[in-house]
C-alpha cells in the first residue's frame, strides 16, 4: 500500500491571507447574479444575499483596504462568491464571447514595461494534490480514515495524476459548505464539455484519423475501468454517492483533464510538484499568441494571472494564455478537445525526397529565425493581396517542410520551382485520402448548429488539418511565383 496522505493544512495552519501585505479594494456589494448553466444555455439567477450563502465556510465580509492594482476592480457580480474568500479580478469580465465562455477585457490596456495582475486567487479556493507520495491535499477537506483516501492511494503514482485529481473534486463538489459546492454551477456540464472522453464511438470515427481514435477509447477504458474497481456495489455510500454512474466519474475525469493547471509550489522547505484546479483562472481560453500568462506567488500561496509587459489590449478582447509550448494539434485535441488551423507547431510529413531552400523560403514570406523562434510581420509582407496570409500555418510549413540550406547561396529557380511543384502534388494526394473535403466539413457544421459538443469539435478538428494542408499548398504556390534568384 502507498504511504498515507499528508494534508497540506500542516504546513498551512499559521496562514493568514488578512495579514499579507498586498491589500485589496472593497468593492460594493450588489446583490448577487450568478451565471448558472442550464444544459447548452445560461441564464442569470438572482440569489438573495441573505440566503443560506451566509453559512458557507469562510464567508465573512472583506475590510476596506486599499488596492495595490492599477486596473480597475472587476463587478463582483458574477465571481461574488470568490470575492468573499478574497478572490481579486481587475479589469476584466467573465462572460459569453465568439470563442465560448472567457475573460475578455473591460477597459483599454496601454503597454508597460512591466506585467500587470488580473486576477489573484489564493490556495484556499484550489483544489490541489501533489504529483508525487507522500500525497499531499490542498484544501484539507477530506477527514480522516475517509475511503477516499484508500481509493487515491490504489492509483498509480507516475500516471495517474488526473484520477486522483478527479476523486478530489468529486469530493469537494459533494461537501456541503465547500466553495466548490457554489463554484460547480460554473464547471460546463457532460453536454458543454469538449473532452473526447465523452465522445461517443461515432463521434471518434469522425475524427478521420484512426490513431487518434484508438488512443481517445484507451482513455476511456481506463477511466471507465477505474470507475468499476473503486464504486462496485458494495463501496461505501459515501463514496458511492459521489459517482453513482460512470458519467459522472468521466465527466469529472474530463473536467480534470482540461482545466487543471500543473505547477511547482513551495511549502515552507518542500518544494512539490502539484495538479491543481484554479477557480476563474480556468476560465482563461488558449491562445498560440497570448496576451497573458501565470504565475505562481510563492510567499503568499497566490496564482496570479497577469498582463505580459508591452501588451496592448482593447476593451472587449479576450485575455488568454497558452495551454500547451510547441505541441502539434493532436495533443491539444486529446488533452483539451479542440485544434487550430494555424497551429505554428503542427507537422505535416511528407514521404519524398523534394527540397527547398529554407532561407529562400522564409525570406519570401518575411519570416526569420526559425526554428528556435516564430516571428512574422504581415505589414511588411511584400505580398499584393495577401497582406494576412501569414500565420501559424505557414510557419508551420517554414518548420516541418523538407527543405536544404546552405548558407547564403541561391537556389537554381527552376530546379526550385520544380521541388515545390513536387511538393504541393503530395499535399494534394494528402487530401485525397480523407473521405471528404473542408468545404464538406463546414457545410455540414453550418447547417447543423446544435449537433454535440464532441462530434463538432471531432468534425473541426479534420477540417483544421484539411485546411492547414492547403494553407501549405497556397504558400507553395506563391514561393514558385515570388523566386527572385
Amino acid at each position: 500500500m502507498a504511504s498515507p496522505s499528508f494534508p497540506l493544512t500542516t504546513l498551512f495552519s499559521n496562514h493568514n491571507l488578512k495579514s499579507s501585505k498586498h491589500v485589496w479594494t472593497s468593492i460594493p456589494q450588489p446583490n448577487l447574479r450568478l451565471l448558472r448553466r442550464n444544459g447548452s444555455r445560461r441564464k442569470v439567477a438572482t440569489l438573495d444575499t441573505s440566503s443560506d450563502l451566509s453559512s458557507f465556510q469562510l464567508f465573512e465580509p472583506p475590510k476596506p483596504e486599499t488596492s495595490t492594482s492599477e486596473m480597475e476592480p472587476a463587478d463582483p457580480d458574477f465571481y461574488r462568491i470568490g470575492y468573499k474568500r478574497s478572490v481579486r479580478a481587475y479589469g476584466v469580465e467573465f462572460m459569453e464571447g465568439p470563442n465560448g465562455f472567457g475573460v475578455y477585457a473591460s477597459r483599454d490596456v496601454e503597454p508597460l514595461r512591466r506585467a500587470r495582475v488580473i486576477m489573484e486567487i489564493p490556495i484556499e479556493l484550489m483544489v490541489t494534490i501533489s504529483q508525487k507520495i507522500p500525497w499531499m491535499f490542498f484544501p484539507d477537506i477530506l477527514p480522516i480514515g475517509h475511503p477516499i483516501f484508500d481509493i487515491i492511494n490504489s492509483t498509480n503514482p507516475e500516471t495517474d495524476w488526473d484520477l486522483r485529481l478527479a476523486c478530489l473534486l468529486l469530493f469537494a463538489l459533494d461537501l456541503d459548505g465547500n466553495f466548490w459546492q457554489l463554484y460547480g454551477d460554473f464547471l460546463p456540464n457532460s453536454a458543454e464539455c469538449t473532452s473526447l472522453l465523452l465522445a461517443t464511438k461515432e463521434d471518434l470515427l469522425e475524427l478521420q484519423d484512426s490513431k487518434m481514435a484508438s488512443i481517445i477509447e484507451e482513455n476511456q477504458r481506463r477511466a471507465l475501468e477505474f470507475w468499476g474497481k473503486n464504486w462496485h456495489s458494495s463501496v461505501a455510500l459515501k463514496v458511492k454517492r459521489l459517482a453513482r454512474d460512470p458519467e459522472r466519474f468521466v465527466w469529472a475525469l474530463s473536467i480534470v483533464q482540461t482545466r487543471a493547471f500543473n505547477l511547482q509550489m513551495r511549502m515552507g522547505a518542500l518544494v512539490q510538484d502539484a495538479n491543481m484546479l484554479v477557480p476563474y483562472a480556468d476560465m482563461l481560453n488558449h491562445s498560440f499568441q497570448p496576451n497573458c500568462f501565470i504565475h505562481w506567488r510563492f510567499k503568499d500561496r497566490m496564482l496570479e494571472v497577469l498582463i505580459n509587459a508591452g501588451q496592448k489590449i482593447k476593451k472587449g478582447d479576450e485575455m488568454t494564455i497558452n495551454y500547451m509550448s510547441r505541441q502539434k494539434n493532436n495533443l491539444f485535441m486529446e488533452k483539451y478537445g479542440f485544434s487550430s488551423p494555424a497551429n505554428p507547431w503542427d507537422v505535416i510529413h511528407f514521404s519524398g525526397n523534394s527540397k527547398i531552400h529554407l532561407d529562400t523560403f522564409t525570406s519570401i514570406f518575411n519570416i526569420s529565425g526559425l526554428p528556435d523562434e516564430l516571428y512574422h510581420n504581415d505589414s511588411a509582407l511584400p505580398l499584393v493581396g495577401h497582406e494576412n496570409f501569414v500565420d501559424g500555418a505557414v510557419i508551420a510549413a517554414a518548420r516541418t517542410l523538407p527543405t536544404w540550406s546552405d548558407g547564403s547561396t541561391p537556389p537554381i529557380p527552376s530546379i526550385e520551382r520544380k521541388s515545390a511543384k513536387e511538393l504541393q502534388e503530395e499535399c494534394h494526394q494528402m487530401l485525397q485520402e480523407f473521405p471528404t473535403t473542408s468545404d464538406e466539413d463546414k457545410k455540414y457544421l453550418d447547417s447543423n448548429p446544435e449537433t454535440s459538443r464532441t462530434l463538432d469539435a471531432a468534425i473541426r478538428y479534420r477540417m483544421h488539418r484539411k485546411l492547414f494542408i492547403g494553407k501549405i499548398i497556397q504558400a507553395l504556390e506563391i514561393y514558385q511565383d515570388r523566386i527572385l534568384f
